[in-house]
């Protein structure tokens, strides 16, 4: 039977690569597309997702109070892992970041979660730039959060993405979990 990580990719690669053109968040122009949320929200890529970035968090030795990112391409991560974190016995509860402040209610920006001091890892779906990383980065240290680590489900590998966040995430690590080759050449594979 295939590892977790084996079968992640095998759906992200068949549910969420589209080669053809594409204008990303960034303005840049690819030649390919990947679109998380059709894996990340699917009810077995959303199993697989938590089991994959709780075991990359156990492997790395974070040790995080809670898991977080921004809101749209984290939130399905976060969900995900804290139900797996909690089914394998050892919660890691989960916070969001809002790409605003709220102007209403509590007027939050990062909700969920709420310990200041707290070891807390960020996460993210797709690192292009890394901008969105980043601003949740921001946000968590300013919100009090001590980053333990950064993780990615997909690295595209270009436009500098990496540089930029782990110099936002230092002294924290930055992993992703698959690079943008690892998906194309699974989705090449699999027609």
């Amino acid at each position: 039977m295939a590892s977790a990580r084996d079968q992640l990719l095998e759906l992200l690669a068949t549910n969420s690569f589209r080669l053809g053109e594409f204008t990303l968040s960034s303005g840049a122009k690819s030649d390919y597309y990947i679109d998380c949320r059709t894996t990340t929200l699917h009810a077995q890529g959303a199993e697989l997702t938590g089991r994959v970035f709780l075991d990359l968090i156990q492997q790395q030795g974070w040790q995080p109070q809670a898991v977080g990112g921004l809101t749209m391409g984290a939130d399905p991560i976060v969900v995900a892992t804290s139900v797996i974190s909690s089914q394998a016995g050892s919660p890691i509860h989960g916070f969001l970041v809002r790409k605003a402040e709220k102007a209403h209610g509590m007027g939050r920006r990062v909700e969920g979660f709420q310990k200041k001091g707290a070891r807390v890892v960020i996460v993210d779906d797709v690192c292009t730039t890394g901008g969105s990383t980043i601003q949740a980065i921001e946000a968590a240290r300013e919100f009090g959060f001590n980053i333990a680590g950064v993780a990615c489900l997909v690295e595209r590998l270009e436009a500098g993405g990496r540089p930029a966040v782990e110099k936002a995430a230092a002294p924290a690590p930055f992993i992703s979990v698959f690079t943008s080759n690892d998906v194309k050449a699974a989705h090449l594979k699999l027609r």
